[in-house]
């Protein structure tokens, strides 16, 4: 006679810890990228039974934007949460957050600060720069200019904050685990822009500047990440232990993300200046995106160079 299902449940759980266990191991033994792709792998299969009902829902109320925006929400939300047991478990890490760059200090936010002033000034320096040139002319600000400013603040810090938290805090962590500086910075800013550049082929072709631009500021961001908090211009000593304060952090890169964003969106949404089309798109920018033509370039090239000079080898 078989025993009730009630009994057989510690069987069960044991057989699962078991499984656990070794899949625990077997991720242990891959490098960067297998255990980049597991995770999100795991990720995709814990997730599935909450976001598909919600894109299904979405599609037959014909609200497959806001589906779409609660989805990606709980989804980013599950790999915050899981951030802190994959640490623990994978890497052995006592504090994944702090080891990730998020520390919640007010050093950090006035470094968020200083980088998102500097994106910004950026931005506006190179929309001046082509007026002076008479490649921009000013425009008068939208009506819902005030509105602008309130959503673009928030919309930039949060693209900002999730972005880098991905890429230059949990992704560059993965692969500065297993690579040395040089190639753990190229992958990182190569698959950052690789990530931001999926769309078809004959786009692709079309606006092929602007992956340059992606990769360019990929660059910049893992400098951002790797330079000690509250060092943004003297030179760091590479060999010198860094102290619990200047450790780098992720308010760089997250300042520096939303500043460039938030910049962008005040003079192109807000409607403060507009092109005259007196220049070549390469260089002012296909389809008028900053970063898709030479100046962008420019920009994000002398902002990746500063950074450069203070970065630490890695970022842990």
């Amino acid at each position: 006679m078989r025993p009730h299902p009630f009994y057989q449940r510690p069987k069960i759980y044991r057989m699962l810890a078991n499984k656990g266990v070794q899949l625990e191991s077997w991720i242990k033994r891959r490098g960067a990228w297998g255990r980049i792709f597991s995770y999100l792998l795991l990720l995709a299969i814990t997730l599935a039974p909450i976001v598909l009902p919600i894109y299904w829902l979405g599609a037959v109320t014909d609200q497959s934007n806001i589906a779409e925006i609660v989805a990606l929400a709980l989804i980013y939300i599950g790999f915050l949460i899981g951030l802190p047991f994959w640490g623990k478990r994978i890497h052995g890490w006592p504090h994944p957050f702090s080891r990730y760059g998020l520390s919640l200090r007010l050093q950090t936010a006035r470094d968020l600060l200083l980088a998102m002033l500097i994106g910004m000034l950026g931005v506006f320096a190179l929309f001046g720069l082509q007026t002076l040139l008479g490649w921009a002319e000013p425009a008068v600000p939208s009506h819902r200019f005030s509105r602008f400013v309130v959503e673009g603040l928030i919309m930039a810090l949060a693209v900002g904050f999730a972005e880098e938290m991905l890429f230059r805090g949990w992704l560059l962590g993965e692969l500065e685990a297993d690579y040395g500086s040089k190639p753990a910075l190229w992958m990182c800013a190569l698959f950052f822009a690789a990530m931001h550049f999926i769309k078809p082929w004959a786009e692709i072709v079309r606006t092929f500047p602007q992956f340059l631009g992606l990769v360019v500021l990929g660059l910049a961001l893992v400098w951002a990440r790797r330079s000690p908090t509250g060092r943004p211009v003297a030179k760091v000593t590479h060999s010198a232990k860094l102290s619990n304060r200047a450790r780098p952090r992720l308010g760089y890169p997250i300042g520096l993300h939303a500043g460039l964003i938030y910049g962008y969106y005040l003079v192109n949404v807000g409607g403060l200046s507009k092109y005259t089309g007196e220049a070549p798109e390469w260089i002012t920018g296909i389809d008028n995106n900053p970063l898709a033509g030479l100046l962008g370039l420019v920009l994000l090239g002398a902002i990746a160079y500063a950074f450069s000079k203070t970065a630490n080898p890695k970022a842990n």
